[in-house]
């Protein structure tokens, strides 16, 4: 059975003459909505379809009716129907200057990091260093690359993130319902994300849980950090199984249960067991023996994730491996 598309092709209107004019005009659009975009508000929906109008813009053609449903004024708020025609005056969108360039390194590498790629999403293994989205400073992130490696896709959104020193898997959505779907299953906990961690030391091997509770607290320098507080902090749990056993650190595996900021890093301060080449929350004499045998980044990759597929309703599994500077690494380091 054929899938219906997200949307339907713009169905684009052109006046007489408009043949000699250029092909590059913007024209009137009319957009019918199916089952992926209703329920959604209109603004919302404009803001993924017309990349590169400002919100502001859009706001301003819709009180001036410039933008209509089914021939209607409507107000942003406006939640979208099935069969609903979107009418959309012509506007230029123009084209961002700093606009990700495929031809930087750092995005054309990308993909080769693409772990599982289909109609409903995208798995990429991404590079430690790289923020998931521009902001705070950054020109761009990785989903702002990846719109600009797949040009063509109407939808392309993170459903979960990672840390920016944090490499592996990553999931992005290609369409709405499958941004739903997965959303879904990370509340109701049917997503398993594994990572791997060097950390200091001999780790336990009955440590398997540890549960501080976690909380968010801005430091007088203005930097935010992660510290454990099982009053008023929010309930956490990681699982950890032992991987390998080092001279003077640990390979461990860790399970998030819960989902906190920096939970992971948290968990393992708190036990006494830093991980490799943390700024926030590392060992300096752990950190620096590990820097002088050439690692020069976190050591925490998310090293797997399995969730239901949301077209196949098959369970699958997705591993990402471990980038050559951390097999490097582990090479140099004593077994016990």
């Amino acid at each position: 059975m054929s899938q219906k598309p997200l949307v339907q092709k713009a169905e684009i209107k052109k006046s007489k003459g408009d043949e000699n004019q250029a092909d590059d005009k913007p024209q009137v659009q009319y957009i019918t909505i199916d089952g992926e975009d209703a329920g959604q508000r209109i603004d919302n929906f404009l803001l993924r379809t017309l990349k590169g109008v400002p919100k502001s813009h859009l706001y301003r053609l819709m009180r001036k009716g410039e933008i209509r449903v089914n021939k209607k004024r409507i107000k942003p708020v406006y939640k979208l129907l099935v069969d609903d025609v979107v009418r959309i005056a012509p506007i230029r969108v123009s084209e961002k200057a700093d606009a990700v360039s495929t031809g930087l390194s750092i995005v054309a590498n990308l993909e080769k990091q693409i772990l599982f790629e289909d109609d409903r999403l995208i798995v990429i293994n991404k590079p430690s260093g790289m923020a998931v989205h521009g902001g705070s400073g950054l020109s761009f992130g990785l989903i702002e690359a990846l719109r600009s490696l797949r040009p063509d896709a109407r939808m392309l959104e993170l459903v979960h993130r990672l840390d920016r020193d944090t490499s592996g898997c990553l999931v992005v959505a290609k369409k709405r319902s499958a941004l739903r779907h997965l959303h879904e299953q990370l509340r109701s906990k049917n997503v398993q994300k594994f990572y791997h961690a060097l950390v200091k030391g001999h780790w336990p091997t009955k440590l398997t849980r540890v549960t501080e509770g976690l909380r968010k607290n801005d430091l007088k320098s203005g930097e935010r950090v992660v510290i454990t507080d099982n009053i008023n902090g929010k309930e956490s749990e990681t699982r950890y199984k032992v991987l390998e056993r080092y001279r003077g650190a640990t390979l461990v595996r860790a399970f998030p249960v819960t989902g906190r900021t920096h939970q992971i890093r948290v968990h393992c301060q708190v036990s006494g067991h830093s991980i490799a080449m943390d700024a926030k929350y590392g060992h300096e004499g752990f950190d620096a023996e590990m820097k002088s045998k050439g690692l020069k980044r976190l050591f925490l990759h998310a090293a797997s994730i399995e969730f239901t597929h949301p077209k196949t309703e098959e369970r699958i599994t997705i591993e990402a491996p471990l980038e050559p500077s951390l097999e490097k690494l582990l090479t140099k380091l004593v077994r016990e």
